[in-house]
């Protein structure tokens, strides 16, 4: 289970009354605040936490169940302020907290305290929502907690490579039985097109173009190397046979040797 968040404030005091309230908030809730990742820089004026809030399965349905917070400390004048926003998923806190000077990666979650990635196109979706920093505004999102435990996040993408389908829908999908969970992109033209796809389900979510691309290029990638690894295999079984070794008595040159 993911520990109770240690927030570093031993000796700190609020440094305004947005501080203090915030203080008071993250108290009041703490024994059901979960640390899932944090990053404190080295000379310890910031901290960065994504927060599994165990408070959320009891609120308004539908809401996010993670907290991303950054605490900012003055230990010259021993204060702390601290910013937070809930947020639907993990990649999208952590792109929160980057936007408040995380690194991207720091913020990785242990393999043994969380659900594990499906495939590889979920750790790449991932990291590109980490590392996509003002491309994504955030329209709309659902968290299901229930079953099929589903969170979909619905942006505008900002990205040239975007104009055409500039509205996606982030879909993870997790299996607490398997403790593990996938996680894909979809492409809409218009936010009317995919509150559309949300209500009906009747089709697959349509993959990104780049996605498509990207796919076909592992795959023409795959066939060469099976082409190449084929056709060595073939010229290995077709190659002449090795001259025999000379039989005893028989005068053997080589280059730099003895005749």
């Amino acid at each position: 289970m993911p520990d109770t968040p240690n927030y570093r404030l031993d000796g700190l005091s609020p440094a305004d009354d947005a501080a203090a309230e915030a203080e008071g908030d993250i108290a009041r809730w703490d024994d059901l605040f979960g640390t899932l990742a944090e990053h404190h820089t080295p000379d310890g004026q910031h901290s960065f936490f994504v927060i599994h809030d165990g408070s959320a399965t009891w609120g308004i349905p539908g809401a996010p169940q993670f907290i991303a917070l950054h605490i900012t400390r003055d230990l010259t004048a021993r204060t702390f302020r601290i910013e937070q926003a809930d947020q639907p998923t993990v990649p999208f806190a952590q792109l929160w907290l980057a936007g408040r000077g995380c690194p991207p990666d720091a913020l990785q979650l242990p393999d043994d305290q969380y659900l594990e990635p499906v495939d590889a196109l979920t750790t790449r979706v991932e990291r590109q929502i980490r590392h996509s920093g003002t491309r994504y505004e955030i329209k709309d999102h659902y968290t299901r907690d229930s079953v099929p435990y589903e969170t979909w996040v619905m942006v505008r993408d900002s990205d040239p490579s975007a104009a055409d389908l500039p509205v996606r829908i982030f879909l993870e999908e997790t299996d607490l039985d398997a403790f593990t969970y996938t996680l894909r992109e979809g492409a809409f033209r218009d936010g009317t097109s995919a509150n559309q796809w949300l209500f009906d389900r009747d089709t697959p979510l349509p993959e990104p173009p780049e996605h498509l691309i990207s796919a076909d290029r592992r795959t023409r990638a795959a066939l060469a190397r099976s082409t190449t690894s084929r056709l060595a295999t073939t010229a290995s079984v077709h190659a002449p046979p090795a001259a025999p070794a000379p039989s005893a008595g028989t005068t053997s040159h080589r280059r730099g040797g003895r005749s």
